[in-house]
């Protein structure tokens, strides 16, 4: 159903290799999240919060080979398909659902609320 996905806009905004953000706001109109969106150079897209889970590197200010993404602060290899880091390095990326249709990138409603849920305390 076309109305559980958000149209984000054309294939094309996006280069291969290459990755455009969009925020997310929270319900009072704050900056809550900034979702990643990236095209490889194999033509597939991918979305994920744009955070490195190791010092929050801009993921997306980083290079796009095969389906990871090297986080341009430390070169932590992140996976476009799940989030993971891979390697040594431990932690994970949230992955927001996306799909693409008639030239057209679409990213889950649900899964945008999810990223701009307020972080909980410890």
């Amino acid at each position: 159903m076309i109305g559980d996905w958000i149209d984000i806009g054309p294939t094309t905004q996006i280069s291969p290799g290459h990755a455009r953000t969009l925020p997310v706001q929270g319900e009072d109109g704050t900056p809550r999240e900034e979702i990643a969106i990236f095209h490889t150079w194999e033509g597939q897209f991918y979305a994920l919060v744009n955070k490195c889970p190791h010092k929050h590197g801009p993921l997306s200010q980083g290079i796009v080979h095969g389906t990871l993404v090297t986080c341009p602060l430390h070169s932590w290899n992140i996976s476009l398909k799940t989030g993971e880091a891979q390697g040594d390095d431990k932690g994970c990326v949230p992955t927001i659902p996306l799909r693409v249709d008639a030239g057209r990138i679409y990213l889950l409603r649900e899964a945008l609320v999810s990223a701009r849920a307020p972080e909980k305390a410890a």
